[in-house]
């Protein structure tokens, strides 16, 4: 009897072992996934401001027509491009060729204008546990960081958006403030008591913010956002 108890461990601790090893095997090849998709689309990263900038974008475009332009967040690794489709799910788990991918691509809410020309212009993006995508958009809940990185770039086909930052929340997936196109007239008193990480940059009722938004593990259905402002328009 308690031989074959333990023939009975021994096959579910080995059937544990090969599970998490499939595990490992399919995250590990994820990743590798989007560092090769990455590596594809790199080479289209604008490297300055001006008309080469947004040329590169077109570029990018001709490839992949859904692709709206291009978001660069110094200090973390998130320099990528993104697209805009007709619903928030197609591009959740695909790649930029409409490839299955769990890394996904990031992408705009479908609700927003490509230009920008949105109240509040929201990005999305998978929090990857090796940091890739928007994985370290965590680091702007240190203050020190947060103070130390208060410029992102968008490049667009025709113009290019220099953002400032100017708050970090961690909200639910639902927050209606957050998360409207259209902020209501309490969404700077809001943001400002319920921000992890806030600057008081004088924002305007008539200034568009831009905000990036990903999955965090804190509690249920949570999401990290950054806000930014578009503080200037080049192009």
């Amino acid at each position: 009897m308690k031989r074959t108890a333990l023939s009975v461990l021994a096959l579910c601790f080995a059937a544990l072992v090969a599970y998490s090893g499939w595990r490992a095997w399919n995250e590990y090849g994820d990743y590798r996934a989007e560092s090769q998709m990455h590596s594809v689309v790199i080479g289209y990263k604008p490297t300055q401001l001006g008309t080469a900038a947004n040329q590169s974008v077109i570029d990018l475009q001709t490839k992949y027509p859904a692709v709206a332009g291009w978001l660069t967040v110094p200090g973390t690794g998130i320099d990528y491009p993104f697209v805009w489709y007709k619903d928030n799910d197609y591009y959740l788990r695909r790649d930029l060729n409409g490839n299955r991918a769990m890394a996904g691509t990031l992408f705009m809410d479908f609700r927003c204008q490509r230009d920008f020309t949105s109240q509040n212009t929201i990005l999305y993006g998978h929090h990857m546990k090796n940091g890739s995508m928007f994985g370290t958009l965590k680091r702007f809940s240190d203050k020190e960081f947060f103070d130390a990185h208060q410029r992102a770039a968008v490049y667009l086909p025709r113009a290019t958006l220099i953002l400032e930052c100017f708050a970090y929340l961690v909200v639910t997936a639902d927050d209606a403030e957050i998360y409207a196109t259209a902020p209501s007239k309490d969404y700077l008193d809001y943001v400002r008591q319920n921000a992890r990480q806030y600057s008081d940059i004088g924002l305007k009722a008539s200034d568009r913010i831009v905000t990036l938004s990903t999955c965090s593990y804190e509690f249920n259905n949570a999401r990290m956002v950054l806000l930014t402002r578009i503080q200037q328009t080049r192009g």
